[in-house]
C-alpha cells in the first residue's frame, strides 16, 4: 500500500491549491480516504474525508466552504481543492486510507502518505 501526496507549495492569502493523493498497491475503491494536516507545535487534525461507497465527501468546520475533497477511482487518486486559503491553513498535509467507514480519528487509518507542505503567506 502506498500513498503519494503532492501539490503543496507557497501561496498568498486568498489563493488556491489542489493537492493530489495518488494510490498504488491496493484496491483503491474499497478504501475511505482522509486528508489531515499538522501545523508546527499542533496535533494532526482531520480536514476532510470521502467515503469508499458513494464517494460521500465531508469537510471539517474549519475549512467548510473553502476546501473540497473528491476522488477519481479510475485514476486511483484523491484530491483536496483548497480555495480562499488563509495563513492558519499553513501545515503539512497528509492523505491516509482505511478499509472502514469515514472518520477523523487518525488512529483508525491504516496507511499514510509522506505529506506535502502548504504555506500561506499573509
Amino acid at each position: 500500500v502506498q500513498l503519494q501526496a503532492s501539490g503543496g507549495g507557497l501561496v498568498q492569502s486568498g489563493g488556491s491549491l489542489r493537492l493530489s493523493c495518488a494510490a498504488s498497491g491496493f484496491d483503491f475503491v474499497r478504501y475511505t480516504i482522509g486528508w489531515f494536516r499538522q501545523a508546527p507545535g499542533k496535533e494532526r487534525e482531520g480536514v476532510a474525508h470521502i467515503s469508499r461507497i458513494g464517494g460521500i465527501p465531508y469537510t471539517a468546520d474549519s475549512v467548510k466552504g473553502r476546501f473540497t475533497i473528491s476522488r477519481d477511482n479510475a485514476k486511483k487518486t484523491a484530491y483536496l481543492q483548497m480555495n480562499s486559503l488563509k495563513p492558519e491553513d499553513t501545515a503539512v498535509y497528509y492523505c491516509a486510507c482505511r478499509l472502514g467507514g469515514p472518520s477523523f480519528r487518525r488512529e483508525l487509518y491504516d496507511n499514510w502518505g509522506q505529506g506535502t507542505q502548504v504555506t500561506v503567506s499573509s
